[in-house]
């Protein structure tokens, strides 16, 4: 898909402001049309959402996260995830995130999706994993400023209370459609 008619050509950007966790770049764009203009654009690494799946008999459930939200000021209920790290395969960032966040180690992990978190204003990707045959090492390793409670919550009730407090965050929301696209595409059981 071309669509040549609707794609802009990029010209330069220059940084106007730097922080730990991203960058914000003027960029330069010819339209179409020829016109030239700019636009603020967020640099970010890229990240990574782990869906922490068990398969249990009478309902899957997933290992998720609590933790607090500055940018909302709230309490979230999510996937772990998390940055990955430079010069790090995504994977290998979802198999580290996974273990960091939860204590949980995973037998197989495998990339359900992708998806730009905001293509508008933001450069970066997120990664969706599917994390299965998981082991509770029952050890975590936070950052410093990490602070995380783990739960086991079935999938009815994440899919029941996502977009409501605490599943507030948007792109577990995403998560969860690949997780259902996953399920539907591959799996004969019903959800």
């Amino acid at each position: 898909m071309t669509k040549q008619h609707l794609q802009w050509t990029f010209l330069e950007e220059h940084e106007t402001y730097r922080c730990r966790v991203f960058s914000v770049k003027d960029t330069t764009c010819r339209s179409p049309e020829g016109d030239t203009k700019s636009f603020s654009v967020i640099d970010a690494p890229d990240w990574a959402i782990i869906i922490p799946l068990l398969q249990e008999e009478t309902e899957d459930t997933f290992v998720m996260v609590h933790q607090w939200r500055h940018g909302s000021q709230c309490l979230s209920t999510e996937f772990p995830g998390g940055v990955i790290e430079k010069g790090e395969d995504p994977i290998e960032g979802a198999r580290r995130e996974l273990q960091e966040e939860t204590g949980y180690v995973a037998g197989t992990i495998q990339k359900i999706g992708e998806f730009s978190p905001n293509p508008a204003i933001m450069k970066n990707r997120v990664h969706v994993f599917l994390a299965t045959d998981l082991v509770k090492t029952g050890t975590q390793h936070l950052d410093a400023d990490e602070y995380v409670d783990v739960e086991r919550v079935p999938f009815t009730t994440v899919l029941s209370a996502m977009g409501k407090p605490p599943y507030v965050h948007a792109l577990m929301a995403s998560a969860l459609t690949l997780f259902i696209q996953w399920k539907t595409l591959t799996q004969t059981a019903p959800l």
